[in-house]
């Protein structure tokens, strides 16, 4: 392991040894919270005292400042002796106050006091609370480049997540506190994680400063081995020797490879886990013609993302298992290939401010834990997950709390106090926020606005979070701009450094920490994001038709290359044009992209350069930021029961949506033209989203129509499409024998709604497409 020291919460590293103690010495216990009371010269019985009211002392930093301050409470010192008499009208077994120095004490007189006695109280330590200010921490590059407020990876540093690397492993460090009357070379316990460690002070560290340890890898709670069931199932048709293919096996999407000696058709057997079969649970997020899905590997219960050979055999006995053929995408296919976020966590300079890096990888590389561990104590599993996955959003966001509220450490063991002024909220905002390490940001919050004085019972941090989320989401900030799709949502500004050249990560990071909080805590932050990056928090998939909703005249141009027989006269390389501040400059997609012609042959290298280019690359820094940011708090197998439209619908809030003004600005075409909202089946659907629907559901159909939640504030009158004009919602007549479910064209708001011959079957067909459509798969 190693150590660093600091006088305040960072400084110079130095290598230390931190290593698990043989025989570590106990605990000092907890001070007793409890008081005693006895009598003298009245009587020789004594009760316990109750409802100390504790004025108490402050130590530490003046909260009368901006910033953020660590607030621990201790009791030290010998317990302190009283005699108070007893008022009069005070009788016996009656409550009587009195006060015993700085602190008012209910007292409880014995039987055999009366009025004018005189009592001995023996009260515990006087507590103290203890203010600490918190320094800002700085951002730490891991890719080299220094900038909007990065700063060069140290040498030591480098060493510590080289040596994590090399070893498979990810580096974790931790700022912990030397104990009093520990100096340089003496050795002392520290508890983390739940894991006891001995560490050696370093040589130039001593009493109550830090020193940062990296303790050995944790290893993971060991499980019990587990009762399994065998299944046997007949290999689906195209599958090859070693592909995978997926099955449902008791309710349950799992991924079995082909042993190599069977051929389609033979039988094989497989055993998994029985206390993770669930019945009827499909923890898979796909439609019914096949899709990309979630689903479980048996080998080490992680999830992956497959994608299945069209429609899945269904069993033909009762018992049997439905096989699937998996897609292994060893080629690129532009209406197929997906790709996902895989971040790699890295130490930072400052051990409360992590570093990492972020790339795309194909779907069906990238896997997840389905199982929490937290402080040697499993907190969720697969069952878990797949035992909440089907609920409502109701219930998935109350579990997921639960979740949370275990993660958050309790009051009395220390909280985190914000205080900001209004004048100047942003600013102070981000230094406090932005030197709080992994801890403090899972401890309780109280927030306080300098020099007003309202008391922080919920009403104050809905108000904080609002108002900074706005600011940094403003357009006029020059961090965000709304999207060319639809100006309800916002999308990273790729010239950030421009509108704020020194600190414009810092500001990424501070927003990724307030959006995990606000998950954590249940707040609304001011702002919706374009749809890829719902998706990035959530590990999903990226298609071309995130590009596409992105900007569809982007998208269309790269489809229609597809089709092109000679690409030489389109005189393309692996280059694109952007344009910043009135100046043009061509971008590499590839290292030597300029050298490099587009052929036929690299057609499909070219296409994927530039998904990569516009899902990520284009604004790497601060996406990276902002998923660190996020999951400096966030657990990730706690989000996979959620789609990119709960998450936007859980941070932003259900839109109060005005379905009056919604059907008064509401287009008609195609088979309903002529008769428009006289026609039944546009009355069914006007029906459904009022009677039937309720708020989630009507929020859920503006999703999938126009690509977000928000609505205009100025209502569904100026609700603007991909080119910026004025487009309306617009419902689309087609013939129910061509389409069997409603589709979406977010681009232009407009849904293609076929006439159903009910309205329970129209009620039916919505209800799926919407609820599927967060993952963008055709369901016809």
């Amino acid at each position: 392991g190693s150590g660093s020291s600091s006088s305040a919460a960072r400084g110079q590293m130095i290598l230390q040894q931190a290593t698990p103690p043989m025989n570590p010495p106990p605990l000092n216990p907890a001070a007793s919270s409890s008081s005693s009371v006895s009598s003298s010269a009245g009587g020789d019985g004594g009760v316990n005292s109750s409802n100390v009211v504790v004025r108490g002392t402050n130590v530490g930093g003046d909260t009368g400042r901006p910033g953020a301050y660590s607030v621990t409470r201790t009791t030290t010192g010998p317990a302190q002796v009283y005699r108070v008499t007893v008022p009069p009208g005070v009788r016996p077994n009656t409550e009587f106050t009195v006060h015993a120095g700085a602190r008012r004490v209910r007292v409880r007189c014995p039987p055999s006091s009366r009025p004018g006695h005189s009592l001995q109280i023996t009260l515990p330590p006087e507590p103290i609370t203890h203010h600490q200010p918190l320094k800002m921490a700085p951002l730490t590059s891991a890719t080299g480049e220094v900038g909007g407020g990065c700063v060069a990876m140290t040498p030591e540093v480098q060493k510590v997540n080289q040596a994590a690397t090399e070893s498979g492993g990810t580096a974790q460090t931790f700022l912990v506190t030397i104990p009093p009357n520990i100096y340089p070379g003496m050795q002392f316990t520290v508890n983390v994680n739940g894991q006891r460690f001995m560490v050696t002070c370093p040589s130039n560290a001593g009493p109550n400063m830090k020193v940062r340890i990296v303790p050995p890898t944790q290893r993971e709670e060991p499980m019990a081995a587990p009762k399994t069931q065998v299944f046997e199932v007949a290999v689906p048709a195209g599958v090859r020797p070693n592909q995978p293919f997926t099955l449902m096996a008791n309710g349950q999407r799992v991924l079995v490879t082909c042993p190599p000696s069977v051929v389609p058709g033979q039988k094989i057997r497989f055993q998994l886990p029985v206390q993770q079969v669930i019945g009827n649970i499909q923890l898979s997020y796909e439609s019914e013609t096949g899709g990309w899905c979630r689903t479980i590997r048996v080998t080490d219960l992680k999830f992956q993302w497959v994608r299945v050979n069209g429609k899945q055999q269904e069993p033909q006995h009762e018992g049997d298992n439905a096989e699937a053929a998996v897609d292994n995408m060893e080629t690129f296919d532009f209406s197929k290939s997906a790709y996902v976020r895989k971040i790699h966590m890295l130490e930072g300079n400052d051990a409360r401010m992590r570093t990492g890096t972020v790339e795309l990888v194909p779907a069906q590389d990238a896997v997840v834990d389905s199982r929490l561990v937290y402080h040697n104590r499993t907190l969720l599993s697969y069952a878990d997950i797949a035992n909440v996955q089907g609920k409502s959003l109701e219930e998935k966001t109350s579990w997921f709390q639960s979740i949370c509220t275990q993660l958050t450490a309790e009051w009395d063991e220390g909280h985190v106090k914000l205080v900001v002024r209004r004048h100047s909220l942003l600013n102070d905002s981000v230094d406090a926020v932005m030197s709080l390490g992994r801890e403090d940001l899972r401890k309780r919050w109280r927030v306080e606005f300098l020099g007003e004085p309202g008391i922080d019972a919920g009403g104050v941090t809905r108000e904080w979070f609002q108002l900074v989320t706005e600011q940094l989401f403003d357009p006029d900030f020059g961090l965000w701009l709304s999207s060319v799709n639809n100006q309800m949502c916002m999308t990273i500004n790729p010239a950030s450094n421009i509108s704020c050249p020194d600190d414009h990560l810092v500001y990424f990071r501070f927003l990724g920490r307030v959006m995990g909080r606000a998950l954590f805590d249940r707040q609304l932050i001011k702002g919706h994001m374009v749809r890829h990056l719902y998706k990035h928090l959530l590990g999903w998939p990226i298609t071309f038709e995130d590009l596409e909703a992105q900007d569809e005249g982007y998208y269309q141009s790269l489809k229609k290359f597809t089709t092109m027989q000679d690409l030489s006269c389109m005189c393309l390389d692996f280059t694109i044009t952007e344009e910043t501040m009135g100046v043009r400059r061509d971008v590499e997609l590839i290292p030597g992209g300029n050298m490099k012609e587009v052929t036929a042959e690299n057609l499909p290298e070219y296409l994927e350069a530039n998904l990569r280019y516009r899902m990520l690359d284009r604004t790497k820094p601060q996406i990276t930021e902002l998923l660190l940011g996020f999951f400096d708090i966030i657990p990730e197998p706690a989000l996979t029961i959620f789609d990119p439209n709960e998450i936007e619908l859980i941070l932003c809030g259900l839109p109060t949506i005005d379905i009056d003004d919604w059907e008064l600005n509401s287009i008609y075409s195609g088979l309903f033209e002529s008769k428009g909202k006289r026609d039944k089946v546009v009355d069914w659907f006007w029906e459904t989203v009022r009677n039937d629907f309720d708020q989630e559901m009507r929020a859920r159909l503006l999703q999938f129509v126009t690509g977000t939640a928000g609505v205009p504030a100025k209502g569904f009158s100026v609700l603007q499409g991909n080119d910026g004009n004025i487009k309306k919602f617009a419902i689309h007549g087609v013939d129910r024998a061509n389409y069997v479910y409603p589709r979406a064209h977010t681009c232009f708001n407009r849904i293609d709604l076929p006439n159903y011959s009910s309205k329970k079957e129209l009620y039916e067909k919505l209800k799926t497409a919407i609820t599927i459509a967060s993952v963008g798969f055709d369901i016809e």
